[in-house]
């Protein structure tokens, strides 16, 4: 018994074809202008970290190769992050409206700390290598001097009012003063131990730094460059990583040696909290808007508290990448930015927003 079969209208699959088609060329000319996003490499886009509450935006692709990086500074004016790349003695600088690098500053030999101070016009960065401090013009991105500063510059911080950049001599155990205008030497703070981050509190007007040998924190008055107070840390081990949080009056400081964030209040010099961070605690970065601050550790774990008045309290904790020891967060955004030596063979800038 035969059976017939029965014929697809041929305009029914013309019409089918041309719809795909159709299609297919939107998504590809959507892709070309970029309203369709690709995967950025080595991370799915829109991955969630559950258990640090956060979720990656855009990994960008970094040079250098996979070297250490080290501090990060925002200029939230020109809307600019400045990245010390250590291990490639460059400073990346990526515009974080558009998420795009601009450019690298090369020649700034074994770079650890960076600083940018949008009053001058100007970003700092102390180049470990060649025992200087470098100062670079904001709009030209170029370098406009270079001056001796100690045995190993490290941290920097600026005070607006003597217009004065105090450098982190880690090794040579002191605070270097640089005329922020000129960056000519000025003087040099002996601190009789091994110095950590140095930092401006906006509200007392002084600097404090850590002396890590010592498990201190010291107190410097700007205008005369003169040591003010010495205090221990109890519980703290090696400070090195400093946060100062001008409105609740408190300095974060990272122990580096037991894996501690202590808070201390900068009125009574007492120690209000301790919480346990990853291993070998470094960079930490606030943002005031959600009341947040971020631990990065050399451990890749990153530690995030909530800070309300002077009291802080764990909000996450969690492996976020190895050697993910720097953040920086833009306080407009909320967005977290994790510069990460080695994704997938490359150095990448991992941005990250909270959920």
């Amino acid at each position: 018994m035969e059976h017939s079969v029965k014929q697809r209208p041929t305009w029914r699959f013309a019409i089918t074809l041309a719809v795909l088609i159709f299609i297919l060329a939107g998504l590809l000319v959507a892709c070309q202008r970029g309203l369709v996003a690709s995967p950025p490499p080595g991370v799915p886009s829109g991955a969630v970290d559950q258990t640090l509450h956060l979720q990656t935006v855009t990994e960008l692709p970094l040079a250098g190769g996979t070297a250490r990086f080290d501090y990060q500074s925002l200029d939230a004016t020109r809307q600019q992050l400045y990245i010390a790349h250590l291990g490639a003695s460059l400073v990346t600088v990526v515009d974080v409206h558009i998420q795009q690098v601009i450019t690298d500053i090369r020649d700034i030999a074994n770079v650890h700390g960076v600083l940018a101070v949008p009053a001058l016009g100007k970003v700092y960065a102390s180049a470990t290598g060649s025992h200087e401090v470098v100062a670079i013009d904001a709009q030209s991105r170029r370098i406009v001097r270079r001056t001796a500063a100690g045995n190993y510059p490290d941290g920097l911080a600026y005070a607006p009012d003597e217009g004065k950049i105090f450098v982190s001599d880690e090794f040579g155990k002191a605070v270097i003063v640089l005329d922020a205008h000129t960056n000519a030497l000025l003087a040099t703070i002996p601190m009789e131990g091994e110095v950590g981050n140095t930092q401006y509190d906006p509200l007392s007007h002084h600097i404090l730094t850590n002396v890590q040998t010592r498990n201190q924190i010291v107190t410097i008055d700007p205008k005369t460059d003169q040591v003010i107070a010495r205090t221990d840390v109890p519980g703290c081990a090696h400070p090195h990583g400093l946060y100062i949080e001008a409105t609740a009056q408190l300095a974060f400081i990272a122990c580096e040696e037991n894996a501690t964030l202590v808070s201390l209040d900068l009125a009574s010099l007492h120690v209000t909290g301790t919480q346990k961070t990853g291993e070998t605690p470094d960079v930490l970065a606030f943002d005031p808007g959600l009341h947040r601050l971020y631990i990065a550790a050399e451990s890749g774990v990153l530690t995030i508290m909530t800070v309300r008045g002077n009291t802080m309290t764990l909000f996450a904790q969690g492996m976020l990448a190895p050697s993910a020891h720097t953040v920086a967060v833009d306080p407009q955004t909320h967005r977290l930015y994790f510069p990460l030596e080695n994704s997938n063979g490359q150095p990448v800038l991992r941005i990250m927003a909270p959920l």
